[in-house]
Parts: C-alpha cells; structure tokens; sequence
C-alpha cells in the first residue's frame, strides 16, 4: 500500500525556500546610495506540486545617514523620501522586520535557508548584502551569493528580460502605472516565477516525489 507523499518547496529548491525580493533605490550604487523600499513576497507549494503566491511584505525606508539620492533615480520611481506620509522606517527596523518573517517561513517549510528571487537579482542581492553588513545584522536568512535571475527566466521562457514586457508575454497583468513600487514589482515578479516554474514542472522537468509505501 502506497501513501500520498506531497511534494515540498524543500525537496524542490535543494532545501532552500524561494522568497521574490525588490527593492526600490536612491541610485544604482549599493555601496551609496539609499535603500527606499523594500519588498518580499513568500511562496508556498500546493500538494499538486505547484508553486504558488502566499503573500507579499513591505516596508518603506529612511536613507541611511549620508545616502546618495539621485534626482533621476527618484524621478523613475516616483518616490519623495521627504514625504511624511510614506510611514518609512530606518532600515535596521525594515530588514529586522522582514528577516523574521523569512525565518519564520524558512522553519514552517523545513527549509535550510532562503534563496533569493529577483528581476535582475544581483542588484536587489547587491543592496541587501551591503544593508546587511552596513548594520552588523548577524542572522541573513538568504544564501550568500546563489540567486534565481527572473530576468534570465523570463528570456528563456518567454524571449523578454522586461519585467512588464515578460509578464505581456506569459499573460499576466501589469499595470506599468503601479510599476516601480516595491510591493508591485515584488508581486509580479514572483507572478512570473512561479509561471515559468510550473510550466516547466507541466512539461516534464521536475517530477514530485513518488509516493511511499506505507508499513503493513
């Protein structure tokens, strides 16, 4: 007699747990310029073996005593970090804030630690490794250096790197008069990469573990 044994994020990530991260800045510097936003949005598996969106955290943050903030940088996004009504907090409060959350769900999900998920993921990775050492913050739930690219997905799987352009093309919506908020941005981006994992998982890449047999 076999058992069902519902495949996991764990078995399916090599035990880490994916968490779509993005992070709207004062510049393209992350040794300068300031962190403004910041978003994370947590996946979770269905029993089907689907990955899927549970839901997205964010926090708006002060710049760092003496951070860079390019006026065309905030022209693009759109952000006035003098705007008292953005209720921003200092980055410590911010990264304290979402790492917990990412622990929490590490743990829930038997994971070993979190791999980050971004859209041209090596400068949210960039800016979020400097926050980090920038305030001695000891426990980064995030590997060190190993990322998944949605930007590299998206051009193998749907021939666009375009966050806006890439979701056009995989039929999800986006709204470019919402773009460049980090909660946005997050959430779409994490649209995306569970699209491109389950097509390819429907395809035959990725095969759930088998059931077990269960003692008599």
């Amino acid at each position: 007699m076999t058992t069902p044994n519902p495949p996991s994020i764990r078995d399916r990530f090599r035990g880490f747990l994916p968490v779509v991260v993005d992070i709207e800045t004062g510049g393209f510097n992350c040794q300068t310029d300031a962190i403004l936003e910041i978003a994370v949005t947590m996946l979770s598996m269905t029993d089907q073996g689907e990955l899927v969106i549970d839901e997205t955290h964010s926090r708006n943050v002060e710049p760092f005593e003496g951070a860079n903030l390019d006026p065309s940088a905030l022209e693009f996004t759109g952000i006035d970090p003098e705007n008292p009504l953005r209720g921003a907090v200092p980055e410590d409060i911010a990264l304290g804030e979402l790492f917990a959350i990412i622990r929490q769900a590490v743990k829930a999900h038997q994971c070993n630690r979190a791999i980050l998920v971004g859209h041209n993921a090596h400068f949210d990775a960039g800016f979020l490794n400097v926050a980090t050492e920038r305030l001695g913050l000891k426990r980064n739930p995030f590997h060190p250096f190993s990322h998944f690219d949605t930007a590299t997905l998206a051009g193998l799987a749907v021939g666009h790197t375009v966050l806006a352009r890439a979701c056009a093309l995989a039929d999800i919506p986006f709204d470019n008069n919402e773009a460049h908020s980090a909660h946005y941005d997050a959430t779409k981006t994490a649209e995306l990469f569970c699209l491109i994992v389950n097509r390819w998982q429907s395809l035959g890449g990725w095969t759930p573990p088998a059931p077990t047999e269960a003692p008599e």
